[in-house]
């Protein structure tokens, strides 16, 4: 059985399961330097994609799309291309250019009673003139199914809880038996969407908008949770928030703006610090989520102590640990994909499960798009080097290099195929590299060390191999590795196994041989506001850094910068 599941709105994806392993999943933004999140507007591009990784339309047995938009007004604001219909909804596409609609499924259920797996059944996906049946899903449903079906705990054959939390909807929980192979919907935790967190923070510090009313935005809360470490929390701010949301909640989408209009209203005539704001604010909606979540969990008897985060809110590294540590679960699980990215794989589960697949997907992190063969700029040199070779050329030069090597990673994080590497023993290295991607000096960047170090080096130190959780750097490496620690002694830690990626495992041990030092930084290489970078070409032609390494060869730049 062979699923294609399609995500075609915001961070537009295709993705391939054969016999219940993920071949692929190529987001659209990985593709020819295409803008962050782009969309798949003409569905002609997925014969494309297919064609690519060698399969026809014909070899498809079933094109699982991903549900979008909700039932009312808010849902346009947000997405221009929907138009709401009776029982689902309908996208503006194009198929070679010529404009049709495409009939979906909803965003989330309209209430507990509906099944979390509804199938829509349809006519009319159009591709290269041809109009082909597909299934759709709930949206919500791709977030779950997809973290699921993805974690160990499938996998294992064991039953876990999921808990969703995406931009426009509430933090909701269910619980996988399975056993009975079905998925119970526990209901929200409680009544705020997750771009309420992006939407408050633009009445604040540097991301105000003008004119006083902020509009969802997807590149705000990753900027966010880094400038809160400017902040000191202040508690006592608690109840003021607490006070306005039993008292003022009305509209889901529009409470953000709300939310920060009466808070500033209750600070007037107090001095406070917008970081302060913005750091308080976050603990906030963490704590709530972690009480609420260990209630509902203890309400339902606590069937299983495996847990998995889903939706945009997953990408929240400091939730993600607070959950993580507070040990009410014993296990916590997030896909390296836990955003819409991984929506179309989410998809391809859903049809999966529907039809009585294995409950655990066979998959690999780094199943996105190839290297593109290409050529480098003009200026450059190029030799063959080896992951040694590389090894001591960071060693010894001290400088960043892009590395560009085999698949890329699903997900938005860069974990060592579509990376900047850099050496972590200076701490200028981290503004060198928030400069060479025009990032804001308060932006972190990330560690990379081998599994067997990481006890060595970080609190906790445990495995984490897709940068989704916070570590502490160690008291006796604080002053050896200073580029990846963060404003507020923190860390995001990505984890290598040999078995995980043989290539930059390699590179880790070389470098600690020539340096005594097991970590490297570990940026995304790509040009600001745009996916990885898919080529040597791309890379080369960014002004960047000096060096460059793909697949064994090493590009230099002629006349340094």
């Amino acid at each position: 059985m062979i699923i294609c599941g399609l995500k075609l709105t915001h961070d537009g994806a295709v993705a391939l399961v054969d016999n219940g392993r993920l071949v692929f999943s190529i987001e659209v933004e990985k593709l020819r330097n295409k803008g962050r999140y782009a969309q798949i507007e003409d569905t002609a591009l997925i014969e494309e994609i297919l064609a690519a990784e060698g399969y026809r339309i014909e070899d498809i047995d079933y094109f699982a799309v991903d549900g979008w938009g909700g039932d009312d007004e808010d849902a346009l604001a947000i997405q221009p291309r929907l138009t709401i219909g009776e029982g689902h909804n309908w996208l503006d596409a194009a198929d070679g250019g010529e404009a049709y609609q495409l009939a979906v499924g909803q965003y989330e259920e309209q209430g507990p009673q509906d099944p979390l797996l509804k199938e829509w059944s349809f006519e009319g996906l159009r591709i290269g003139g041809r109009s082909l049946p597909y299934v759709s899903y709930y949206h919500a449903a791709a977030h779950v199914a997809g973290a699921y079906c993805s974690s160990p705990f499938a996998s294992r054959g064991e039953s876990a809880y999921v808990l969703v939390w995406d931009g426009g909807m509430y933090p909701r929980l269910y619980y996988y038996d399975a056993q009975q192979r079905g998925f119970e919907n526990l209901g929200p935790i409680f009544l705020l969407i997750g771009n309420m967190y992006s939407l408050f923070a633009q009445h604040f510090g540097p991301f105000q908008v003008s004119g006083g009313f902020a509009k969802d935005s997807l590149s705000v809360a990753g900027k966010v949770m880094a400038y809160i470490a400017l902040g000191k929390s202040q508690p006592q701010w608690y109840d003021i928030w607490d006070e306005i949301y039993l008292d003022a909640y009305d509209h889901p989408m529009g409470f953000g703006n709300k939310l920060a209009r009466l808070f500033k209203e209750r600070m007037a005539g107090q001095s406070y610090e917008d970081a302060d704001v913005l750091r308080t604010f976050h603990d906030y909606l963490g704590q709530m989520l972690l009480d609420k979540l260990a209630k509902k969990i203890r309400r339902h008897g606590g069937k299983s102590a495996n847990l998995a985060l889903a939706g945009g809110c997953a990408l929240n590294i400091k939730w993600n640990s607070l959950i993580r540590e507070a040990g009410i679960v014993s296990e916590v699980y997030v896909p390296p994909f836990p955003n819409d990215s991984g929506s179309a794989i989410g998809a391809a589960c859903c049809a999966l499960l529907a039809r009585g697949g294995g409950l655990g997907l066979d998959w690999q992190v780094y199943s996105g798009p190839a290297v593109v063969p290409s050529e480098p700029a003009a200026g450059w040199t190029q030799r063959s080097c080896s992951t040694e070779e590389l090894a001591q050329l960071l060693h010894e030069k001290g400088e960043p290099v892009v590395v560009l090597h085999g698949r890329a990673e699903l997900g938005p994080r860069a974990l060592g195929n579509r990376s900047i590497i850099a050496p972590a023993v200076s701490p200028a290295m981290k503004d060198v590299l928030n400069e060479i991607k025009h990032r804001e000096p308060y932006r972190p960047v990330s560690p990379i060390c081998l599994e067997a170090d990481a006890a060595e080096l970080f609190e906790p130190g445990i495995r984490d191999p897709y940068m989704l959780f916070d570590h502490r750097v160690k008291p006796d490496w604080v002053n050896r590795i200073p580029a990846v620690i963060h404003l507020d002694g923190t860390a995001r830690l990505q984890t290598v196994h040999p078995a995980d990626n043989p290539q930059l495992a390699e590179l880790l041990t070389a470098y600690k041989r020539h340096s005594g030092v097991p970590v490297l930084c570990n940026t995304s290489a790509n040009y600001n506001g745009k996916g990885f970078f898919p080529d040597v070409a791309s890379a080369t032609a960014w002004e960047g850094t000096n060096y460059v390494w793909s697949d064994g060869l090493l590009y230099e730049r002629e006349h340094k910068k």
